[in-house]
């Protein structure tokens, strides 16, 4: 059990969002972590820096994506990864109203399938077929429709993901996964 760090206090009014492998354990089984990844607009990011400071966070270094890594005060590791994405700001301010059981807002379905798949990496893959495989019709087809307004010419692969997470899933006798909500 991890102790993580108020954000929501120490964030304020920003929008920001839960990503990476605290966000997937909300649409799929957890995988273990030992750190928490956030998203924050790229133009919040000053004032993002300025507030860890004051709460006492130890800045670590840049990180190979545009964010920052810190400390929190208790031993945490925090990624702040700074999003300029033109599907960012929408889904900041979504995640303001799709919190876990702690208040930390999770960034939705869609936009978190989004994010893993342009950062293409092979564990991000893996995330996005086990929640796709896990997901319900309607969480499809949402996810459908945000690649289709921001990577339309990647719904094929979409689709390649999806048929992987529903066969990963499948029962013993062909049925269907458990629905994630």
């Amino acid at each position: 059990m991890l102790h993580l760090p108020n954000l929501v206090e120490i964030l304020g009014p920003i929008p920001w969002a839960v990503v990476g492998a605290l966000a997937a354990r909300h649409y799929m089984p957890e995988r273990a972590t030992q750190d928490l990844d956030i998203a924050v607009l790229g133009n919040d990011a000053p004032e993002v820096r300025h507030r860890l400071r004051q709460a006492g966070f130890r800045y670590v270094g840049e990180l190979a994506i545009p964010g920052s890594s810190w400390v929190s005060p208790e031993g945490m590791s925090v990624d702040v990864l700074e999003l300029n994405a033109p599907w960012a700001e929408p889904a900041l301010q979504a995640a303001q109203e799709n919190r876990d059981r702690a208040g930390f807002p999770i960034l939705p379905l869609p936009y978190l399938i989004l994010m893993k798949f342009e950062a293409g990496r092979l564990q991000d893959l893996a995330d996005i077929a086990r929640m796709l495989g896990m997901a319900s019709s309607d969480q499809v087809d949402a996810v459908r429709e945000v690649f289709r307004r921001y990577h339309p010419e990647d719904l094929e692969d979409l689709e390649s993901l999806l048929t992987l997470g529903r066969l990963e899933w499948m029962g013993p006798e062909g049925t269907s996964p458990p629905s994630s909500g």
